[in-house]
């Protein structure tokens, strides 16, 4: 067995497994809905985002998530930088996060996924 293959097979075994890391969630990227997504979604960090001296909403934060997901689960496209990504949260509710960087790396997406909170 390859490298590449044995890579591979731990992504989908271990990491995607949805009784150890992962979880399913529905996203919705460019009009499609995919289902079933197995995804890793980490680290909801709150920072204070950066007014400016017209900006008078207090109380929002910006909140950075690293969604990991296999690529063929979202019909093997990589979901470009600046583009809306909305991943489904608890009952009909869909988060809405822009996506600041994307990459496939051997068959995973990784996305760094930025969004404004209360």
């Amino acid at each position: 067995m390859s490298f590449r293959e044995l890579v591979e097979s731990d992504n989908h075994e271990i990491f995607m497994n949805l009784d150890e890391l992962a979880e399913e969630r529905s996203i919705r990227y460019d009009g499609t809905l995919y289902e079933s997504v197995p995804v890793v979604l980490t680290g909801a960090e709150e920072q204070a985002r950066n007014r400016l001296s017209h900006d008078h909403a207090e109380g929002l934060y910006r909140v950075t998530s690293i969604l990991y997901c296999p690529a063929e689960a979202l019909g093997g496209c990589t979901p470009e930088q600046g583009r809306t990504v909305e991943i489904h949260e608890n009952g009909t509710f869909f988060h809405r996060y822009r996506v600041e960087r994307s990459v496939c790396e051997m068959g995973m997406l990784e996305m760094e996924l930025e969004a404004i909170d209360e």
